[in-house]
């Protein structure tokens, strides 16, 4: 005959079967493109890392690098996907590369106006693969630190931006020690931030795993920028 479980020893046994499961991480894939050269490597190791890389190589398929976060209390893991600029390097990857994104990031060289001229057929490649509307898209132009150098001004780019829908944002991803555009990466991580914050309020995201690792702490209250009508419109050379 099974032994009679005490009152105390009841409520043990009830407290650990009810126990809640660990708090699920939403994950959600922004996949960052553009020619190479213009700098998407830099943006991505600068928001994950915190600092701008010592050194870079032309990214040969996908560079993949992540980050946990906290919006609003909830942890959020942002996986960044750097896909290779150059045709003979990403062509096995396109479809993999694609698939199951949240979010797309343009990214353009200011010093560059070739990269910019090739901003239509990056937009046509994400409609190819069957990227809806509901997808949020953002369009970045790096090196605007460069201003010497600078080929793409910032109206044509923002005409650019509005026919297609696009908040702009112009920024560095590499932090300078002074002048008028120090602090340039917290323009980069305002970017993603921004990406992360709007897709977190639109859907539960598919993609989960177990919360772990240590979260950031981010305070979007304090982001500036231009706000239109669905939040922040973009930042320019101006205001970086």
């Amino acid at each position: 005959m099974a032994e009679n479980l005490s009152s105390g020893e009841f409520s043990s046994s009830l407290t650990n079967s009810t126990k809640l499961p660990p708090p699920r991480t939403r994950i959600f894939k922004i996949i960052v493109i553009g020619d190479s050269g213009v700098g998407k490597t830099c943006l991505t190791y600068r928001f994950c890392a915190g600092k701008f890389p010592e050194k870079t190589e032309a990214t040969i398929g996908v560079d993949f690098r992540e980050r946990l976060v906290e919006i609003d209390g909830e942890k959020i893991k942002i996986q960044l996907w750097d896909t290779a600029g150059q045709e003979r390097f990403r062509k096995s990857m396109v479809q993999h590369y694609y698939r199951n994104v949240h979010a797309v990031v343009f990214v353009y060289d200011v010093t560059n106006a070739a990269s910019f001229r090739s901003l239509p057929a990056w937009i046509e490649e994400c409609k190819q693969h069957a990227l809806g509307s509901e997808v949020p898209r953002i369009l970045v132009g790096n090196k605007c630190d460069l201003q010497d150098s600078i080929q793409v001004a910032t109206d044509v780019a923002q005409q650019f931006a509005d026919s297609h829908s696009l908040p702009l944002f112009e920024t560095s991803a590499k932090n300078p020690n002074s002048g008028e555009h120090a602090g340039n990466s917290d323009h980069v991580e305002a970017i993603f931030m921004t990406v992360a914050h709007k897709l977190k309020s639109q859907k539960p995201l598919a993609l989960s795993q177990p919360a772990n690792g240590s979260a950031v702490n981010i305070n979007l209250g304090g982001v500036g920028g231009q706000d239109g009508p669905d939040g922040p419109r973009g930042w320019g050379c101006n205001s970086c």
